[in-house]
């Protein structure tokens, strides 16, 4: 898939080069369903204000809370890395062992967690000369803003009518555009590789396209706009998975729905919906306490 952007230069999607270990997400991309993703779906009349964020994976070059990584010390970088592959060891043997001993709730976990130890194992973060391992791009909003103040989320927002057909390419080229504007990466270092089904925010009447995207050369990233984001940051796949890291955030209104506690953040909402459904169809997630509750306020 390929258009011209309004530079005049070609966005692509593409899975050629990807790592192994995101080779489950682009193979989900391809066949997973709207409603598999959210039960809040585009309205049929076609209403609604399009726009993209970009979900970026890369292998640790960026610090896990801060905006960059800065530090040279290889004995660092290698503690974290053998830190998040014995993260994922040390969860596939605890969950393995209580399957064995009789636990079947869950019968595809055991093999979710195999498979996410095997991940992260053969992640080339494993020899290079970065640190953490696989890892997920998010920025947290602002908390002077008047929507979603202090909220984390995927770099993106709106459509311009530069991007092009909002059914077309429009949606790639606003997520790389976007993020750019938010975080300051160079677009050109990022390969694009799957797009998710749109998804709709009933309270703010976007219609949100997912754009999968592989940060196959990292630049460096901070807040552009500190009026509208307050920091950039990553999280490893492996905090993501961490059962102890999950819970269900429940809003005064009723709305219940997926959370992390993460990088020093709660995230949830729309982009903690997203990161649940890509960890549980890539195959990477593991059994976690769903009575485990996080009320929220109305400011939420």
């Amino acid at each position: 898939m390929a258009g011209g952007s309004r530079d005049g230069r070609a966005v692509a999607v593409s899975e050629h080069g990807l790592p192994d270990w995101l080779l489950p997400v682009a193979r989900a991309a391809r066949t997973i369903e709207p409603h598999q993703l959210s039960r809040f779906l585009p309205p049929g009349n076609g209403t609604g204000r399009q726009s993209a964020v970009l979900v970026l994976f890369g292998e640790g070059q960026v610090s896990r809370y801060g905006a960059v990584a800065h530090s040279s010390n290889e004995h660092t970088r290698e503690h974290t890395r053998e830190h998040t592959r014995e993260h994922a060891r040390e969860h596939a043997r605890e969950h393995a062992s209580r399957a064995d001993q009789g636990d079947h709730e869950q019968p595809p976990a055991r093999a979710r967690e195999q498979g996410l130890a095997r991940d992260q194992e053969r992640t080339p973060a494993r020899g290079d000369s970065y640190g953490g391992g696989p890892e997920l791009l998010l920025m947290e909003r602002a908390g002077t803003l008047r929507s979603h103040a202090g909220q984390p989320s995927f770099p993106g927002g709106a459509l311009d009518p530069e991007d092009g057909d909002p059914m077309g390419d429009g949606p790639l080229r606003a997520a790389l555009r976007e993020a750019q504007e938010e975080t300051g990466l160079d677009p050109a270092g990022v390969q694009l590789f799957g797009v998710l089904p749109r998804l709709y925010i009933p309270v703010s009447e976007f219609v949100v396209t997912p754009v999968l995207g592989w940060w196959r050369r990292p630049s460096p990233v901070s807040p552009v706009d500190l009026a509208e984001t307050a920091r950039v940051f990553t999280v490893p796949v492996a905090e993501l998975t961490d059962p102890a890291n999950r819970a269900v955030a429940v809003h005064p209104s009723g709305h219940r729905g997926p959370a992390f506690l993460v990088g020093g953040a709660l995230v949830w909402g729309f982009t903690a919906g997203v990161i649940d459904r890509i960890l549980h169809f890539a195959g990477w997630e593991l059994p976690w306490d769903r009575e485990r509750q996080i009320p929220l306020d109305w400011r939420a």
